[in-house]
């Protein structure tokens, strides 16, 4: 289906912007007030380690971090009885390495369109300065024998 931009052509653009640290966290905090948090799980850290993610991508995380969690339960939810246990339920609360691995599944939105684009250029291509690319190759040959 087409976008609605370039099938309509509005005549205004309103610009949401990306929120800053303090967005974040109201966002997290909307997203996970439903949501059973383990003691260790610090929405200000995540907020401050979010940067670039929008609202949709800090639903995302959310959804996928409750997802880790009980996929390390499943081995406790018997999948033929029509309802999960409640000691089960009680104990499925979201932790900070839940949402650490969530971090790794999620992009924020905000960073995607972001490319950098590393040029084709050689040493031979840099005119003069002798001296000085010696001394980035000396260095470069210093860095990669250390490792």
């Amino acid at each position: 289906m087409p976008s609605y931009c370039v099938l309509c052509r509005f005549d205004r653009e309103v610009d949401i912007g990306i929120p800053d640290s303090t967005g974040r966290l109201e966002i997290l905090r909307i997203h996970t007030k439903n949501m059973k948090l383990a003691e260790n799980v610090d929405l200000d850290k995540i907020a401050a380690e979010t940067h670039g993610f929008v609202g949709s991508d800090l639903a995302a995380l959310c959804s996928e971090a409750a997802l880790q969690q009980i996929r390390e339960k499943m081995d406790l939810i018997d999948l033929e009885d029509d309802q999960i246990d409640a000691e089960v339920l009680n104990s499925l609360a979201v932790t900070m390495d839940n949402f650490r691995w969530a971090m790794g599944k999620c992009s924020p939105s905000a960073l995607r369109e972001t490319v950098v684009e590393v040029p084709n250029i050689t040493w031979m291509d840099i005119g003069g300065l002798d001296n000085v690319k010696k001394e980035l190759q000396e260095m470069i040959q210093l860095f990669e024998g250390r490792g």
